[in-house]
């Protein structure tokens, strides 16, 4: 399997989940918009969590058709993460209009985002866990266990931050008081615990894994 199929199910997959879990995640807004006819909730509805599953699916997929195996997503780890920080400098820039900051805090590190309320600068705490991630993922460069550590390790960790950090955002939580982003996150979570579980008892008698 080339990398330009790899390339083109993340990129498929990656647009279908983030806008399908966005719609998840609002369903008043997806309801609001049929009752006006207005469809561009859909277009400009979109979640990085949604983005990176449905990638992940795509490029799964992908592989499964061409009957490859190996690992193809420890080279994408670090640039994923980069790219994340980015947004997140943009979504911190925009403020209220982004809608990804947190509840108000009384906390010194709360941030006014223009309508008088302190509150958690989400944002920023996402910035600094990632960079704390990238040091770490350069430092497994040389000392992953095997191919595929790096990637599985970066979502495996990235679920776990984002389902943390919405029980401090002012979203709705209908599903059983979760998000529908955090029950995706368990979702990907279980998935990538049950990867790492089989891969390290693989490693331990010698099989070679892949991502």
């Amino acid at each position: 399997m080339t990398k330009q199929s790899a390339y083109i199910g993340a990129i498929i997959g990656g647009l279908t989940g983030s806008i399908m879990l966005a719609t998840f995640e609002n369903v008043s807004a997806l309801w609001n918009s049929i009752e006006s006819g207005e469809w561009g909730f859909l277009i400009h509805g979109k979640t990085i969590v949604g983005g990176l599953l449905g990638g992940l699916i795509g490029v799964e997929l992908a592989k499964k058709r061409m009957g490859h195996h190996e690992s193809t997503g420890d080279d994408m780890a670090i640039p994923l993460a980069a790219g994340l920080i980015i947004g997140r400098i943009g979504c911190f820039l925009a403020g209220m209009e982004d809608r990804t900051y947190g509840i108000e805090t009384k906390l010194w590190l709360g941030f006014d985002f223009g309508d008088g309320v302190r509150r958690h600068p989400t944002q920023l705490y996402e910035i600094l866990f990632l960079i704390l991630l990238i040091i770490f993922l350069l430092f497994l460069r040389k000392h992953k266990p095997w191919e595929g550590f790096a990637f599985q390790l970066f979502m495996t960790c990235y679920l776990s931050y984002r389902w943390a950090v919405e029980w401090i955002k002012p979203i709705p939580k209908p599903y059983l008081e979760m998000s529908a982003i955090q029950w995706a996150c368990i979702a990907g979570i279980l998935y990538y615990s049950i990867l790492l579980a089989k891969k390290r008892k693989k490693h331990k008698i010698g099989g070679i894994g892949h991502a």
